[in-house]
């Protein structure tokens, strides 16, 4: 079990690892609105860590398909109320966002890691330097408003592999505790990009990195599953969480947490993976 010190705060991670979503926004695809209230969201973040979450990934602005962006003030607004109230100490807390003054905001409220779904913008690259917190780099085809506007790709593994690798100079000098990569499940993919993703996740590893899977819930599980409500996408979430830790993933992003948890326990005795 590898032992970090994110922002100050010395953490053993044992690995396969689950972050569980903690959205604190009024439009995500899946639980959008749920957590708006403060002692819900305090409620649900400690519920997930006694459910066997070792990362509680919170996010004040939805990156769903064809969502809007906030204001740097609103998505201030919704994170750091939370960031002031729970425990800095306990388990890892990661912000889901791409603007350089709320991540900043959330590093000096304790955050340890900064999760970047625009793909490794310098400045956050620098602050996470600079409070010494881990790192999350995401692959995205175009922005949340269009990006599942038709994509497409010649090779989509390759891309992703060659858009990481075109990253790892830039990672290697900087002196960062631990940085994974997320092929971006859903994020400018299709259906069969998506699939193609996962079945060949472990081209993504790599000895600067770890890899960090998010599938939990979304649409490729309705397109295959014919499953329009994502609270009826636990089947297709779990599986894709056991195939992704076999292949190669450190951390799943997940919604049901407790439900990962135990699959992932029980795989282990039958010897699906260490």
């Amino acid at each position: 079990m590898p032992e970090y010190s994110f922002n100050g705060f010395s953490f053993r991670i044992k690995y396969p690892a689950v972050m569980g979503i903690l959205n604190l926004t009024p439009d995500s695809f899946s639980d959008g609105g749920k957590y708006l209230i403060l002692e819900k969201a305090i409620e649900q973040s400690l519920n997930m860590y006694d459910s066997g979450a070792q990362i509680i990934d919170i996010g004040g602005e939805s990156t769903r398909p064809g969502s809007e962006p906030v204001s740097e003030q609103e998505e201030l607004s919704r994170i750091l109320p939370i960031l002031e109230k729970l425990p800095k100490d306990v388990f890892l807390i990661s912000l889901d966002t791409t603007k350089t003054a709320v991540a900043e905001a959330g590093l000096q409220a304790g955050v340890h890691i900064i999760n970047d779904v625009s793909g490794g913008n310098p400045a956050l690259l620098d602050l996470a330097e600079k409070y010494n917190a881990g790192y999350v780099i995401m692959h995205s085809q175009g922005i949340p408003k269009t990006m599942q506007n038709s994509p497409s790709y010649h090779n989509v593994c390759d891309e992703i592999r060659d858009f990481f690798d075109q990253k790892k100079e830039d990672l290697l000098k900087r002196n960062l505790q631990r940085v994974w990569v997320d092929p971006g499940i859903g994020f400018g993919k299709s259906l069969q990009h998506n699939l193609e993703i996962m079945k060949n996740l472990h081209r993504f590893q790599s000895e600067s990195w770890g890899v960090l899977l998010g599938a939990s819930r979304k649409s490729w599980i309705d397109h295959l599953c014919d499953a329009p409500c994502p609270d009826e996408r636990l089947g297709g979430s779990i599986i894709s969480a056991l195939t992704s830790i076999k292949r190669g993933a450190e951390i799943i992003r997940v919604h049901d947490v407790l439900e990962t948890c135990q699959a992932i326990k029980v795989a282990k005795e039958l010897a699906l993976f260490e």
